[in-house]
């Protein structure tokens, strides 16, 4: 064979980065031995992968045409390296969640799914919406969990649970006491928010429809627990989904607000690549997601 995995994985992260010294970095190499495995790779074939632009490599229009190839192939390589792995109890799921999902579902997920898969070795990474669209398009991650609506042509997207956000308040606001709120007060309030990008963000967005860029937005937050907190502060009202709210709302430290004449219905989803070979593991991750749903909905 004219090629190696080496000289795959070398490309592929070449064409991620646009950056010798950055995937070298990232493979744990040289520069020197990055840039002459590319060499080899394009001499042994007679071809140009990238286009030199000042300091980056720019995927080529050829090398363009061979990314998703390439990406398959050595998919299927690690699957193959995770099937030897599994016989010493060493397989290893990459999973990515939005943060309502990572940090108040997911944990339990995995609980669940190491019962039934003991010796299985499972990374979490926690993100926005975007970011896990972006690293499971990137085969970085198996499965992605996430609470906004994606649409990609290379990502299959399942509508996964059902979830609503809700509006809150710190007990001390003056909206604490009021019974329903109208979109006059909406607009007079000041927002504590999640940044944009994030699927709550997008929803809430999607909810405030006709009035958004009417509304007073405070400060906007990456983190949940960092939103509540500034919420009892009193610095102003939320809106986050109702699984992140649902002890704060039995302690009393914060209140939820009626807003019924806006919809705050949304999905969670799940997302893996189309082209992503689904292992054992997957699969079995994927049927554990599915249940809870099903739970859900009886």
């Amino acid at each position: 064979m004219r090629y190696s995995l080496k000289h795959i994985e070398v490309f592929l992260s070449v064409a991620k980065y646009e950056n010798v010294s950055i995937a070298a970095e990232q493979l744990a190499m040289s520069q020197s031995a990055v840039s002459e495995s590319l060499k080899t790779l394009e001499s042994q074939f007679n071809i140009q992968l990238f286009d030199r632009v000042g300091k980056k490599l720019v995927l080529s229009e050829l090398g363009r045409s061979l990314i998703q190839e390439t990406n398959s192939v050595f998919e299927r390589a690690k699957h193959l390296q995770n099937s030897f792995a599994q016989q010493t109890g060493q397989s290893k799921l990459n999973i990515g969640a939005t943060l309502s999902i990572g940090n108040y579902l997911a944990v339990q997920m995995i609980s669940r799914y190491k019962q039934a898969f003991p010796s299985a070795q499972i990374q979490l990474d926690v993100a926005n919406t975007t970011d896990i669209a972006d690293r499971v398009l990137n085969y970085e991650l198996d499965v992605g969990l996430i609470e906004g609506e994606i649409n990609h042509p290379d990502l299959v997207v399942e509508s996964w649970l059902d979830d609503e956000l809700v509006v809150f308040c710190s007990p001390e606001h003056s909206f604490a006491t009021v019974s329903e709120l109208n979109d006059e007060q909406l607009k007079q309030a000041a927002w504590v928010l999640r940044e944009s990008g994030s699927g709550t963000r997008q929803a809430f967005d999607y909810a405030m429809h006709g009035i958004i860029s009417d509304l007073n937005i405070s400060i906007e937050l990456q983190h949940t627990e960092a939103i509540k907190r500034a919420v009892e502060c009193n610095i102003g009202i939320g809106c986050l989904s109702r699984i992140t709210l649902k002890d704060a709302f039995k302690r009393g430290s914060l209140i939820p607000l009626n807003v019924h004449h806006r919809n705050f219905k949304r999905a969670f989803y799940l997302i893996h690549h189309k082209d992503k070979y689904m292992s054992k593991g997957i699969l079995s991750w994927l049927e554990l997601c599915k249940n809870m749903s099903a739970i859900q909905h009886k």
